[in-house]
């Protein structure tokens, strides 16, 4: 075996190690991801204010945009990437829209 053989080897090597960590990093997001998701939805419908379920209804996107970037790195598909970005954006939005409107019903907000 000669040196080019071997350094070819040695490269398959390294990029099977590569990708076995990479999808060993992608379940453990997934299912940290997971975890995460379902003591968010506690939190939602626990409350026990209209703030605690904003600020849960804004994580939940949030874990969603993670949850998407992790099926982006494991199919490697770039368009899950531009969905998780437009999902980002249209959740800041929405956040501020619900922040606004219970300041505005809240006793000493800006609409009172």
């Amino acid at each position: 075996m000669g040196l080019g053989q071997a350094i070819e080897h040695w490269e398959t090597v390294v990029n099977g190690v590569s990708e076995t960590i990479v999808q060993i990093g992608v379940v453990g997001g997934v299912i940290l991801v997971g975890v995460g998701m379902l003591l968010t939805l506690i939190r939602l419908v626990r409350g026990p204010s209209r703030a605690d379920r904003v600020v849960a209804l804004d994580l939940l996107t949030i874990l969603s945009v993670a949850l998407i970037a992790c099926l982006a790195v494991a199919t490697g598909s770039d368009a899950l990437l531009d969905v998780a970005i437009a999902l980002a954006l249209v959740a800041f939005l929405g956040t501020v829209a619900l922040a606004k409107a219970i300041d505005k019903r809240s006793p000493g907000g800006e609409g009172a």
